[in-house]
């Protein structure tokens, strides 16, 4: 079973962190993006899956730590994140500099209605690994919910952040 099936499922929320600056960089829509187009991707599979979850009343939030002056990859994401929005998504991007002092998990994860954790893993490179590692042990959905209130709460709403670029950068 995958995160997308599971996440058809969600009842009631559906909590997402992602600590990392860059995922799929050889993306052809990142590609696109850096060459000057439009660099969109198709969000119908996502935008059922979100919006048939929130018609059954689930919540669907994601939360992002970045670095700043943000990546290329990130400022896409940036671009790309009124897709989310539209979807039902509540999105926040949190400065690493303002989650130092946050403990964080290794990976980045999934919460399902805080009872399953999917942890996702990305090679040094951001490149997903497809590999996946789900619990539902009492201490590590704590946990993991604990970190995503403590980033969600110090976090700037999509709507108020304006990542820092580099000066050279589109």
């Amino acid at each position: 079973m995958t995160v997308y099936d599971l996440l058809r499922q969600v009842q009631r929320s559906a909590l997402h962190l992602e600590m990392r600056d860059t995922y799929d960089a050889s993306a052809p829509a990142f590609h696109d993006w850096l060459a000057g187009g439009p660099g969109d991707l198709d969000w119908t599979e996502w935008n059922s899956i979100v919006s048939s979850a929130v018609e059954r009343g689930a919540e669907f939030r994601r939360a992002r730590i970045v670095s700043e002056p943000v990546t290329d990859y990130i400022a896409w994401e940036h671009m790309l994140t009124e897709h989310n929005i539209k979807a039902g998504e509540d999105v926040r991007w949190l400065p690493r500099r303002r989650a130092f002092d946050l403990m964080l998990p290794g990976a980045d994860f999934w919460l399902l209605d805080h009872k399953l954790v999917a942890f996702n893993f990305c090679s040094g490179d951001g490149t997903d690994t497809e590999e996946e590692e789900f619990t539902s042990d009492p201490d590590t959905v704590a946990r993991c919910l604990l970190a995503f209130e403590r980033v969600w709460e110090r976090a700037i709403p999509h709507a108020e952040y304006k990542p820092p670029r580099r000066s050279a950068e589109r």
